[in-house]
């Protein structure tokens, strides 16, 4: 029996992870996979470093600290691949909202929208900056979604919502699509709800490649190492 691919993610929450893991399982099929949670921690405090983009922030500076670039870390050492995940929103924030001292100031970096990738390409040079990086480090891939991993969630479960249909993922916010549904349908976000529809988000999955730009991008960059992983076995 051959061994499993090896995958640790590291995201703003564990909400992010339900999402992701339905992704990867619609990608790999009938291959094994294990899929460990990195950060935020699995507990209700989310560990010492916090959730939110903060949180991953923090992570990538606590890498830093450890190896001195991402690329350098043990974590290679256990896993397989890596997803580092962050959602696009991020790139309104200013350091200060997360009481964060920061010598390079490249938050906020936000671009007109459309296009996605203007604002995404921007943040996925300051997520590798905060974690030693110029390029995307071998055996990772960068998830961006455009504005949230919510984007993601409403196309998939509602696709004919009106957000969808004239271009969610340039809207603000998505997530307050997820209560605006009829009563039966509606969902909020929390991991309950998520785990409840997560065969719904496997089943929607190539749906979302071939009309959200970060899906495709995420599945484009994650089939690519998985190719190569099958090579080195």
């Amino acid at each position: 029996m051959s061994d499993p691919l090896r995958i640790a993610f590291v995201g703003e929450g564990p909400t992010d992870r339900i999402v992701i893991t339905a992704a990867v399982e619609t990608m790999l099929g009938e291959s094994s996979f294990i899929l460990r949670q990195l950060h935020p921690e699995e507990s209700p405090a989310f560990g010492p470093l916090g959730a939110g983009w903060v949180g991953v922030y923090k992570w990538c500076k606590q890498v830093v600290a450890r190896s001195g670039a991402l690329r350098s870390d043990v974590l290679y050492d256990e896993y397989d691949i890596l997803i580092l995940h962050l959602d696009a929103d991020v790139a309104d924030e200013k350091y200060s909202n997360g009481a964060i001292e920061e010598a390079v100031e490249d938050l906020p970096c936000a671009k007109p929208c459309p296009p996605p990738d203007a604002t995404t390409d921007s943040l996925r040079a300051v997520l590798l900056r905060w974690s030693g990086e110029n390029a995307v480090p071998s055996d990772t891939v960068l998830c961006t979604p455009s504005k949230s991993m919510e984007a993601w969630v409403v196309a998939a479960l509602f696709p004919n919502d009106s957000a969808v249909l004239k271009g969610i993922e340039c809207l603000q916010e998505p997530q307050n699509r997820l209560g605006q549904q009829p009563i039966a349908q509606r969902i909020q976000k929390r991991q309950r709800d998520y785990e409840q529809r997560s065969e719904e988000l496997k089943e929607a999955w190539p749906r979302l490649v071939g009309t959200l730009t970060e899906a495709k991008r995420f599945e484009s960059s994650f089939r690519a190492l998985y190719g190569a992983w099958i090579l080195r076995r």
